[in-house]
């Protein structure tokens, strides 16, 4: 058994880490073997990528967007692919900039369930990037959060029905933030917090459903714009 960052135990999870760049990888591996992530492969582009996860069927994928050969896209085409092939398997998307067509096409992938979008520079703490991983391994969607601020800056319909209070809860459950931990961060009531993910829901025009289908729905149209 492994420690969480908050130093309770929990089951190590297999993982493939697509990486090209060398010493980034390696330093990669560290960090996600120290937290309970043992690296059973890691390679250096989209194709190798594939391959691992068909022969060793990961819990978990952390992939860069731009590999080799043309390093544009792989990662991200790898990713989806491999969300395609193997149900439930949870993904983590590395990118060095604010990549918004990218974060949105990798979160439509599996009904957006545990799936992250996360910038480089998010690994810096590694703490907070291992409780990510962890939280996306649940099942939890994560975009990182100056993905989220540009997204506020550039999104209006049919965001624009929604008020001032609403976007900032929107823009918190798209940083895969529970209702109890949106309340402690807006200092509001859980009940608060419920009314206003009700009302979100209803102006996306979302139509009944289980309700963590609908928040991922949620956050997927806010991805989009629409």
């Amino acid at each position: 058994m492994h420690d969480r960052p908050d130093g309770t135990e929990v089951t190590p999870v297999p993982t493939v880490l697509a990486e090209d760049g060398v010493l980034l990888r390696e330093g990669l591996v560290g960090v996600l073997e120290r937290f309970g992530f043992p690296v059973v492969a890691a390679v250096g582009d989209g194709d190798a990528l594939l391959r691992a996860v068909d022969e060793f069927r990961p819990g978990l994928v952390v992939t860069d967007i731009r590999m080799p050969p043309d390093f544009t896209d792989e990662g991200l085409r790898a990713a989806v692919e491999l969300r395609r092939r193997h149900t439930g398997l949870a993904v983590v998307a590395l990118s060095q900039y604010v990549e918004l067509s990218y974060a949105s096409d990798l979160l439509d992938s599996g009904e957006g369930r545990g799936v992250g979008y996360l910038l480089k520079q998010r690994v810096g703490d590694v703490r907070e990037f291992a409780s990510v991983l962890r939280r996306v391994v649940e099942g939890a969607t994560f975009v990182d959060p100056e993905v989220v601020r540009q997204l506020l800056r550039r999104r209006s319909d049919p965001l624009e029905r929604l008020t001032p209070r609403e976007r900032e809860v929107l823009a918190l459950m798209a940083e895969g933030h529970s209702n109890g931990s949106i309340a402690r961060r807006l200092v509001v009531s859980d009940a608060a917090v419920g009314k206003h993910v009700g009302n979100i829901l209803a102006k996306l025009d979302l139509p009944p459903d289980e309700d963590v289908h609908r928040r991922v729905q949620a956050v997927l149209a806010y991805l989009r714009g629409h």
